[in-house]
């Protein structure tokens, strides 16, 4: 009845098979050196001191097993740390807010490059996760820490 040249056919399937390839092989590469640039950005904020303080007071607080027992360390330090925390990371934030509208408007003119706006993304992103961090530490029970989560729900 229908006699089906398969010859002819081989042909196009091939050339589609080929395409196909070279479309998955070029797009993982791409993709790959994307992810490699982006990684390799400056960050936009030096070191985070204040965070560095507060999670050595906290490792210092908690001993490992079969160390010396250090002094303990008296809750308002720990306390005062973690708003020198807060404090910095809403400093920071009001910093990326503030120079938000002014990268965007470079951006559009090309006066900068996409990396910029990258970096600049990347530390907007990794500022809200750190206050929303900082708002996870505090315990609500004290009237304290209320201030923080009220203070945290307003910045974000």
């Amino acid at each position: 009845m229908f006699d089906v040249d398969w010859m002819s056919l081989v042909l196009p399937f091939a050339y589609l098979t080929v395409l196909g390839g070279v479309f998955m092989t070029f797009s993982t590469i791409y993709r790959k050196r994307k992810a490699t640039q982006s990684a390799n950005l400056a960050p936009w904020f030096g070191p985070h001191l204040q965070r560095n303080i507060y999670l050595s007071l906290l490792h210092l607080e908690s001993p490992e097993e079969g160390a010396e027992k250090a002094p303990k360390i008296p809750s308002t330090v720990i306390k005062a740390a973690l708003l020198r925390r807060a404090v910095e990371d809403i400093h920071r934030l009001v910093q990326i807010r503030s120079a938000k509208q002014a990268c965007s408007t470079l951006l559009q003119r090309g006066s900068v490059g996409d990396d910029l706006w990258q970096r600049f993304q990347r530390a907007e992103k990794e500022m809200e996760d750190e206050l929303r961090d900082v708002v996870m530490e505090v315990s609500p029970p004290t009237p304290e820490p209320r201030v923080l989560v009220r203070l945290g729900d307003y910045v974000l």
